[in-house]
């Protein structure tokens, strides 16, 4: 019997991308194989940790003694689809147990992604599944041929990796007990509608706080009034602008002054101004640093109508699938500098056949290869594999990559700077512009135009001055956070500037002082607008009254310190580098949960919402004789709570597939008739037919389900 080595992917992309490399795999249900190795995939987490009322059954509705609820064992289960054991999923988790029972199987790789939520999606399934043969850690951040080849000639004993686990297995039970505990005593407490659950975590919280100071910033915002005195001077044929200005500045806060300075020079019929001052300057810009998954997400959506960060993560993701790109999960903005070579290659493979091709120069610099600004993976890059077909997503997030990179190594832009100062009877007035002299990096995003350039003038010349002109302006209030600003203020845990400037504030990201991580921050952001926290205006995210009551009367701040977020972030990383114990951590946090706990059962505070419209009753609920009601998702039974699981999606997949969708009226007469008849559904074949619907119990799985009747 040949011994062979089953490795485990954490999607079935994965598989397919190491099948590839090692060649000759033939095809099985939920595997490949060929002489030497079985490949087998999860579906990200196959498994998730035991509800509340897995533990004890009477407590399956809420109620507030039952709080806080702290598992002395955290227990795991089949990952659940509508409150039922997703099939599909127990499938290919007993398709690993057979796999992992297999004689021939001598060793087991875990080939999940290199963090630390990929590390305990692979260790939990090892946890539940006992495999007896020993487990090594395939550790990569591309998919290509040759990385995967090369990642399984050093590959890492599982063991090894132990750190890396308590860290992903602390975030996920903190999360649950805090989830679970605040999230229903809330609930319980402020609640108004019985229908509403309020949502509590760790992240959420804080990253709705940010967005509140802004709007509140912004609501209370007093404009200050300023006036400015203008004049346009011309250079022959060409004119521009100056600015009058003295000790103060070139703000103002009395008209009067500057209307009596422009009454006094517009006395002069031929009134000249004498450059006494001209200073030229050669202005250097770098391009901008490598991206991680923030800068990505900022850049994209900010310049792609219609995006979300969540968007831009799912595309990065797919690309990475596809080995075209690197780990897009990644906090880092630099290479780690074991990838000169690798670098020089793929950009060899970019830029071959290029107009810019001569202007090209691979370079060693800390700005590109720099060990002290990279944290777990290096920033993202494109792989040596050219694209084939994209879709017209792919194609805007791969370019974006591909071109960041091949920035780094093309010339930095030059501009030409010309500032003047220029004598008006005494007065002084500044005018300024720019020329481009080289695109430099530039010419790959069509930059590098001329920005207010200036006439060719000399010091001591004489200028005629055309008009003279004081204007009006007011300080304006800050901006409603965009996903883009948003990303990068949860990124410095509130410190808002420019990473590849600022050393020190480069360093805490590093090393995990932030609200989420690259990898969870999107979610947090579309997690924020499905629980009715937020809501997006155009571009602008802005609180809703649910959002602002919420933030104004719950009782335990602390959950909304950005420092207090950005430190328990922070003793995650720590936990990942073996200088804080797992066990600590979960203590502190326990406690704290404890703590919080208490401060809202004491608490005495309603969120004031506001009264909601009564519901439509659609008919009586055949399960369970309650009311079916319509919700912005779907029409289901309102005893829910109760565990009634009559429900029909708006979304349904049944309906998807013949390109209809359910309606009020249909529900209606479901409910009244025990069928429908709906018109126009699409046959596979492109034909239309109507045809009756039932909805169904099916006493085996206890679920309903659709039957047509032509």
């Amino acid at each position: 019997m040949v011994n062979k080595t089953l490795i485990l992917t954490e999607k079935p992309s994965v598989a397919r991308n190491i099948g590839e490399a090692l060649g000759h795999m033939e095809k099985h249900e939920g595997y490949l194989e060929n002489s030497d190795y079985v490949i087998s995939w999860a579906y990200g987490h196959l498994f998730e940790l035991k509800a509340m009322a897995d533990y004890d059954a009477s407590k399956k509705s809420w109620q507030l003694d039952y709080f806080p609820f702290i598992p002395r064992i955290f227990e795991y289960k089949i990952k659940e689809k509508n409150k039922r054991t997703d099939p599909f999923i127990k499938n290919q988790v007993l398709i690993l147990s057979r796999l992992v029972k297999r004689t021939d199987i001598k060793q087991i790789i875990s080939a999940c992604d290199d963090d630390r939520e990929g590390q305990i999606i692979g260790d939990i399934i090892f946890k539940m599944l006992r495999p007896s043969q020993p487990v090594y850690r395939l550790l990569l951040n591309e998919w290509t041929q040759s990385a995967v080849l090369r990642g399984l000639n050093n590959l890492r004993k599982n063991e090894a990796l132990l750190d890396l686990r308590d860290a992903g297995i602390s975030r996920q039970w903190a999360d649950w007990v805090i989830g679970i505990n605040l999230t229903a005593v809330a609930t319980i407490k402020y609640a108004s509608d019985s229908q509403k659950i309020l949502k509590i975590g760790r992240v959420i919280l804080p990253t709705l706080k940010i967005i509140y100071d802004r709007d509140r910033e912004i609501e209370t915002f007093k404009a200050r009034i300023y006036y400015k005195l203008k004049a346009i001077f011309l250079k022959d044929s060409d004119a521009f602008e100056g600015i009058y200005f003295n000790d103060h500045g070139d703000k103002f806060d009395k008209e009067e002054d500057l209307k009596l300075i422009q009454e006094t020079l517009e006395k002069d019929e031929n009134l000249l101004g004498r450059v006494v001052e001209k200073e030229i300057k050669e202005q250097k810009i770098n391009p901008p640093p490598l991206f991680n998954l923030t800068a990505l997400q900022g850049a994209i959506t900010s310049q792609n109508k219609g995006w979300s960060s969540k968007r831009v993560l799912d595309v990065a993701q797919r690309l990475y699938e596809k080995k075209l790109i690197t780990y897009p999960r990644t906090a880092s903005i630099a290479l780690d500098e074991s990838l000169i070579e690798q670098a020089k290659r793929v950009l060899s493979v970019h830029t071959q056949g290029t107009a810019y091709e001569e202007q090209v120069a691979f370079k060693v610099t800390k700005r590109i290869f720099n060990q002290a600004k990279v944290a777990g993976h290096s920033a993202i890059m494109p792989t040596y594999l050219k694209a084939g077909k994209l879709d017209s997503d792919e194609l805007i997030v791969y370019f974006a990559i591909k071109n960041r990179f091949i920035k780094q190594f093309l010339p930095p832009a030059l501009y030409e700077k010309t500032n003047l100062v220029i004598d008006l009877k005494g007065h002084t007035f500044k005018a300024g512009g720019r020329v481009c002299i080289q695109k430099g990096w530039q010419v790959l995003d069509g930059r590098g135009k001329q920005d207010n350039p200036m006439p060719e003038v000399k010091e001591g010349e004489d200028l005629v001055v055309r008009a003279l002109n004081t204007s009006r302006h007011e300080t304006q209030p800050p901006l409603a956070y965009t996903e883009k600003t948003l990303l990068k203020t949860m990124e410095t845990c509130g410190k808002n500037i420019d990473l590849d400037q600022d050393a020190s504030v480069l360093e805490a990201v590093l090393s995990g002082f932030s609200i989420g991580t690259a990898a969870t921050r999107a979610d947090i952001i579309e997690k924020l607008v499905r629980t009715g926290y937020i809501h997006k205006v155009q571009s602008h995210l802005k609180t809703t009254d649910l959002g602002r009551h919420l933030i104004e009367i719950f009782p335990v701040k602390t959950l909304m310190d950005l420092e207090f977020t950005g430190r328990l972030e922070k003793r995650l990383e720590d936990v990942a580098k073996g200088l804080v114990s797992r066990q600590t951590f979960l203590k502190d946090i326990f406690r704290y949960t404890g703590q919080a706990v208490d401060t809202i059962k004491t608490s005495d505070q309603l969120i004031p919402m506001k009264a909601k419209p009564a519901q439509q009753v659609l008919g009586t609920c055949p399960a369970c004789g309650g009311q079916v009601v319509e919700t912005p998702k779907s029409y289901s039974c309102n005893q829910w709570r109760q565990g009634c699981k009559y429900v029909i999606w708006k979304n349904d997949k049944f309906f998807k597939q013949m390109k209809k969708k359910p309606t009020k009226t249909m529900v209606k007469s479901l409910l009244k008739n025990k069928r429908a008849k709906v018109k126009g559904f699409t046959a596979k074949s492109g034909n239309k037919f109507d045809a009756f619907v039932y909805y169904e119990l099916n006493q085996e799985t206890g679920y309903y389900q659709w039957r047509l009747e032509f």
